[in-house]
């Protein structure tokens, strides 16, 4: 399922199915949980257990970059926007685009652990639910940067769907902190490209952008 969102006079699709659906069509858990392909790891569908097509250098790429597109929940154009302002940076190119995704006010609200999937967490971040260094930001996309504190809005904090995710979360990952009693994590530090998930090649999609 696509949804529609008006950004100015641009109209912009965001998929919004099943995301175990497309995990198994990509062989890929966009959740990172694993859980998606645990009992059915083969695309969705009568034919799905049947040995896949192999596929091209272009198809090969553009697998990779719907992989971490559909991870971290944008649209096409906001991917292209974020993989255009990672080359604009110091450094390794599609490191830094994980580095920009990893930013992503929605993504850090995950993080930390006020939302149980990317998915959840920029429904917490649209419905008005979070402030940036004290301040309300609805924005799913806003970048934070280094230093800035993430929070539950003060009359929000006894939301039942924050306190499921925080007593559901395993491990947070280390370039975050979190303070349990003003219920607030702070982006401590940019990621390690050790601490993201080992089964993204990033240089594919950047030979993708530039084939």
């Amino acid at each position: 399922m696509l949804y529609a969102e008006k950004k100015g006079d641009v109209i912009m699709s965001r998929y919004t199915g099943s995301s175990y659906r497309k995990s198994r069509r990509l062989g890929f858990s966009t959740l990172e949980s694993g859980k998606e392909l645990a009992r059915k790891p083969y695309a969705p569908g009568l034919h799905g257990q049947k040995r896949a097509k192999k596929l091209s250098n272009y198809g090969v790429q553009l697998q990779e970059k719907q992989k971490v597109r559909f991870m971290y929940g944008l649209n096409e154009k906001q991917f292209r926007k974020t993989f255009e302002d990672a080359g604009k940076l110091k450094g390794v190119h599609g490191e830094n685009l994980l580095k920009l995704l990893e930013s992503r006010l929605d993504n850090l609200v995950y993080r930390i652990g006020f939302a149980s999937s990317r998915r959840a967490a920029r429904q917490l971040v649209n419905h008005g639910h979070v402030t940036v260094n004290g301040k309300k930001v609805d924005i799913p996309s806003y970048r934070c940067k280094v230093g800035d504190i993430i929070a539950i809005k003060e009359n929000d904090k006894d939301l039942a769907v924050v306190k499921s995710a925080l007593e559901a979360l395993s491990k947070r990952v280390e370039f975050v902190d979190f303070n349990e009693k003003d219920m607030a994590g702070t982006f401590i530090r940019l990621p390690e490209r050790s601490e993201l998930n080992a089964d993204i090649n990033e240089s594919l999609i950047v030979e993708f952008y530039n084939r």
